[in-house]
């Protein structure tokens, strides 16, 4: 019995909570792809960014949860995805909207966002330092150790406060999206934009609307995915180091452009390491990432072999 408490542990509830992340930045970087044709590689730094206007706030802030009765940093989740959505919506009409319009391929948004990465890290840093910051300002992370009422069972099932509010989370996150792109309005013409661009701006969608709808969603779920993964751990200036390839493995494996896919494809990557995301092992994370992201453009189909 001891060893599936151990399982439940390191493998269910730490698999269930990287796979959580995993989901809802996947979902963001294949809502992009799926209207812009592009891989947003620097959607992990604004996953960094959400979590770190959430620490500003936070900190400003310490004790605005206490009338609550949940973590500060919960309560200033939503103004952070207002901000994190406005900067996506910001980095779009600056860099990659300029470009759309002059028809370049889609290789050329891929290197754009990759100079977009370099420039979010180069601020962030600047701004929060190098090392690591615990979003419980003025709170308290509490444990539960819940015990196993068998005989000879030693340790007890452990999760924390923060794993149950980010599965709470992104079950309502999951579901107002599934919601929202089949039952609204709007959400049917992303869904007829992603199918077919120039049949849906024949029809007469407001494709430029479309396209800023979709930077919102993409930068609120950025948000959501950041601050979660800072509460489980720690907050890092380096913290899209080690979730973007993950997230775009699940995008890829679920089928790119496809949100529901990336849900899927979370759970086949989590067969293949379930233990977590493990923060501390990579002392040199710009190591071999290059040459990473060039494998996955050629994954998304925009960049040739």
């Amino acid at each position: 019995m001891n060893e599936l408490v151990f399982f439940i542990n390191n493998v269910i509830i730490s698999g269930s909570v990287t796979g959580s992340i995993y989901a809802i930045g996947a979902i963001g970087v294949t809502l992009i792809f799926s209207i812009m044709r592009f891989a947003h590689f620097a959607h992990a730094d604004m996953m960094t960014f959400g979590a770190f206007m959430v620490l500003l706030l936070t900190a400003a802030f310490p004790a605005a949860g206490a009338s609550f009765g949940i973590p500060t940093a919960l309560v200033m989740l939503p103004l952070a995805m207002v901000i994190t959505a406005a900067l996506a919506v910001g980095i779009d009409k600056v860099f990659y909207k300029p470009l759309r319009a002059h028809g370049v391929k889609p290789i050329v948004l891929v290197i754009g966002s990759l100079g977009v990465t370099l420039m979010l890290q180069g601020l962030i840093r600047l701004f929060a330092g190098t090392g690591g910051q615990s979003l419980y300002v003025d709170d308290r992370k509490e444990i539960f150790r819940l015990a196993v009422p068998f005989e000879g069972v030693r340790a007890p099932i452990v999760i924390t406060e923060p794993q149950i509010y980010l599965f709470i989370l992104t079950l309502i996150a999951v579901v107002a999206l599934h919601l929202f792109l089949s039952r609204s309005r709007l959400g049917k013409a992303m869904r007829a934009m992603s199918d077919n661009p120039e049949l849906a701006q024949a029809s007469g969608i407001n494709t430029q609307m479309i396209v800023a709808v979709t930077w919102v969603i993409a930068g609120g779920l950025a948000a959501i995915a950041g601050t979660l993964l800072a509460l489980d751990v720690t907050f890092k200036p380096d913290l899209s180091f080690f979730i973007l390839l993950p997230i775009f493995a699940a995008a890829i494996v679920g089928g790119v452009g496809h949100p529901y896919g990336a849900i899927a494809g979370v759970c086949s990557r989590l067969c293949r390491n379930p233990g977590g995301i493990q923060l501390e092992h990579s002392t040199t994370p710009l190591s071999g990432q290059p040459a990473r992201l060039v494998r996955t453009a050629q994954q998304f189909g925009v960049c040739e072999q």
